[in-house]
């Protein structure tokens, strides 16, 4: 393998990279934003949470693929369960799975898929509470997503409770699976452990829900709708109606309150990073970089409520440059914090609507 040239697109040319490089390449390579996020963690987080997020996406990979069936993807989301509680048989999965995505899964999905058994290797080799910790959010997320998989979505979701379900399942559990990993690399951090777990599910359906939102479009192309019909019932609106051409005055208030409800999510999210010490500057970067876009990607839907493509509301490079200089400003006061998330999100909230949303699964 000398002188191979390192690609994405080449899976081979990386089984020879350390773990770190290895990871790093992949993360690059099927998401940019956590690309950038996560390696600002200490040094002792960054290869347990990079590692989630490869597991946690070769589940979205399954889910994903318009080539399986129903039944196929449960088979699958089943095996890697005992995949990566037990680090056997990574090989065979992969070797069954990689054939059967389609041109429409990415290419870099396809070599994280074909290299599944070098990332649950990587998996085996950290301390038993985080392999724990791995485990239980890929088991919670590739039991939750089939079932909603499996629904009717071209007219939404029944309720703002079935979208609180599956954001959980989506990216709530993420959260309690970053809140664990947080608790176990610092002492410190784990003396607020209970509030810390509650707050990291409304974290994640935070930035969960501002992806919805800034993607309807694009998935009502694909005939899927994850808004939830009870709140658009209130302003008249029908979702079996929605399509690119939606010009409605109805559809977008029911839009302002799901504004609204994500942002007391992310106030949440502002809440559970100042609960974290000061002096975890990299921990706190990597909660703030990921809160501040989700704001400002709020903010842009506000302003265009009648935006019809998720590019008419993609934040710019000057914007996550401007949020990582902001962020390094405030870092490490809580009080600055507070005054910059109040400043940018005071015009997301919506006059005399309020929601109550669980923190927590039981």
């Amino acid at each position: 393998m000398t002188g191979t040239p390192i690609s994405i697109n080449n899976p081979e040319s990386l089984l020879n990279l350390s773990d770190d490089e290895f990871q790093a390449i992949l993360l690059e390579g099927v998401s940019r934003t956590f690309a950038l996020t996560i390696p600002q963690l200490p040094p002792q987080l960054y290869p347990a949470v990079a590692n989630a997020y490869l597991l946690c996406r070769i589940v979205d990979t399954i889910e994903d693929e318009v080539s399986l069936s129903a039944e196929q993807k449960e088979y699958f989301c089943s095996s890697f369960i005992t995949v990566v509680k037990s680090g056997e048989n990574a090989q065979t999965f992969a070797t069954e799975l990689a054939p059967l995505l389609s041109d429409q899964t990415l290419p870099a999905e396809h070599t994280l898929v074909h290299l599944t058994a070098r990332v649950i290797e990587i998996t085996q080799s950290f301390e038993q509470p985080q392999i724990d910790a791995l485990a239980e959010c890929v088991e919670v997320m590739a039991k939750g997503m089939p079932v909603f998989q499996a629904l009717d979505l071209h007219a939404g979701v029944k309720t703002m409770g079935d979208m609180d379900n599956y954001c959980y399942y989506v990216a709530g559990c993420v959260g309690e699976m970053l809140a664990k990993l947080f608790c176990h690399y610092s002492p410190e951090i784990a003396q607020h452990r209970e509030e810390l777990l509650k707050l990291s599910v409304s974290f994640g359906q935070g930035l969960q829900m501002t992806n919805i939102l800034k993607d309807i479009w694009d998935d009502a192309k694909r005939g899927v709708c994850w808004l939830p019909q009870d709140i658009f019932t209130e302003t008249g609106f029908d979702l079996a109606t929605l399509t690119p051409e939606t010009d409605d005055e109805k559809f977008r208030e029911g839009l302002e309150h799901l504004i609204s409800i994500a942002e007391q999510h992310l106030a949440n999210a502002l809440r559970y990073t100042q609960l974290l010490p000061t002096h975890e500057v990299g921990i706190r970067n990597f909660c703030l970089w990921a809160l501040g876009m989700a704001v400002l990607t709020l903010k842009k839907i506000k302003q265009n409520l009648n935006f019809n493509d998720s590019s008419q509301v993609k934040i710019t490079r000057r914007s996550v440059k401007a949020t990582i200089l902001v962020t390094k400003v405030t870092v490490r006061s809580n009080s600055l914090l507070s005054m910059v998330f109040n400043h940018f999100s005071k015009e997301l909230k919506a006059p005399n609507w309020q929601y109550q949303s669980p923190l927590s699964k039981t």
